[in-house]
């Protein structure tokens, strides 16, 4: 398993999906065995999951740097050393100490996983001197229209993503658009991608329950009514300018107060941008800005707020936020300020909660945030379906990567 996000790693929801699979494949009849980088390669880091990993899982951290960070002068560095993305410093390491585990270990499979595309590379070379099946997870698509803007970066992923169709055995995505998008893309390839999406750690929620009553009692029942977004706020895809002019809207016209409402951004990673979109808007007095939790503490805020809020810009309609199913779990209403069209709006649907509301709509967004709110003080709200909830659980989804990875296995004999 080449994973990148992997802890300590601190404030990415991907760590999750890899740390997840490797608990839980094990009692599927497969025993992981973890390539990652090294902690000095990431943004900051955290013990609060190292407890999680298994104590007999094989981890190796192969060396690597954020160029970035580490090798740049006066803030420069070459664009060769961040291309396709600032820890390609990694790969040469990485292969080395690779081609020792297969050598040791005689795996079946390779797993890599995106979003650091220099895992695919890994993988890619790996495979190409192993001969090993290789199942490749982007979870999102890479090189698309527009995105990333940097013509050499997305070159660099276009590449990536030939290496990967040429030769894996088989591609996941976290989304039905990325699936289609992909399929489209690479028709001979249609058969050997499907869809893995992400989902919600089962023992982390019943661990969190014991700090979740703590807090609602904090909280207590009078006003203002909190709404959670928990995570990270990217200027671009998770803009929540329109929401802070619709709230200044409302407010004028003496719809809403602080005393009523209060939009609560945990471990945003860019306060000071939210802040200030919020003073300019008029509205900062309805908005706390919060540093990150460890994750079980993060799970209980979400169990214990009134409600919780997704932004998901119509750039990423192929995409959905890997909170999401988190928010299913926590059990709390959902107000979903995303394009209707999109994939994360036919997430909410599907589980069964219906307040959707295009993210850049102005007074789409005046007119239904009021009303949701009365339905909040109410408890009409629309909660998520509880059947739909059980089959977003991480279990569920290290079942199918199970299934993927036989088949893998079963194809190349």
């Amino acid at each position: 398993m080449i994973a990148y996000h992997f802890p300590p790693l601190a404030g990415s929801s991907g760590i999750q999906r890899t740390l997840r699979f490797a608990q839980q494949l094990p009692e599927l009849g497969w025993q992981p065995l973890v390539l990652s980088a090294n902690p000095r390669a990431y943004p900051s880091t955290s013990d609060d999951l190292l407890a999680e990993i298994p104590p007999d899982l094989v981890v190796r951290r192969a060396f690597a740097l954020d160029t970035a960070r580490q090798l740049s002068v006066f803030g420069h560095y070459p664009g060769f050393l961040a291309r396709p993305d600032r820890w390609v410093s990694w790969r040469r390491d990485a292969v080395r100490q690779g081609l020792q585990m297969i050598e040791r270990y005689r795996p079946d499979v390779i797993w890599s996983t995106f979003p650091i595309a220099t895992a695919h590379l890994i993988g890619a070379e790996l495979q190409r001197k192993s001969g090993l099946p290789w199942v490749a997870d982007f979870r999102d698509p890479m090189a698309q229209e527009g995105y990333p803007k940097d013509p050499k970066i997305w070159a660099s992923y276009r590449h990536v993503e030939q290496l990967v169709f040429d030769q894996a055995h088989h591609c996941t995505f976290t989304t039905p658009g990325a699936v289609e998008y992909y399929r489209q893309r690479f028709p001979h390839r249609a058969s050997h991608i499907s869809l893995l999406e992400n989902g919600y750690d089962e023992p982390s929620f019943l661990a969190a329950e014991k700090d979740r009553h703590a807090l609602q009692g904090e909280l207590g029942s009078s006003s203002p009514k909190v709404l959670l977004h928990s995570g990270i706020v990217y200027p671009s895809e998770r803009d929540p300018s329109c929401l802070f002019a619709a709230l200044a809207n409302v407010a004028r016209e003496g719809r809403l107060s602080p005393s009523d409402l209060r939009l609560r951004f945990r471990g945003s990673a860019h306060d000071e941008l939210v802040r200030q979109m919020a003073t300019v808007a008029g509205v900062g007095e309805f908005v706390e800005l919060l540093p990150p939790l460890p994750y079980q503490a993060a799970l209980a805020e979400m169990m214990s707020v009134d409600g919780l809020f997704i932004l998901q810009a119509s750039n990423c309609n192929d995409q959905i936020p890997a909170k999401i199913y988190e928010y299913f779990r926590a059990g709390r209403p959902v107000f979903g300020l995303t394009d209707p069209r999109g994939d994360t709006a036919a997430t909410l649907r599907a589980a069964g909660l219906q307040e959707i509301v295009a993210l850049d709509s102005i007074d789409a967004i005046a007119s239904a945030l009021p009303r949701w709110l009365d339905q909040l003080r109410t408890g009409t709200a629309s909660l998520p379906e509880a059947a739909k909830v059980r089959a977003a659980s991480r279990h569920m989804r290290s079942k199918s990567l199970a299934a993927l990875l036989e088949q893998a296995c079963q194809g190349n004999n």
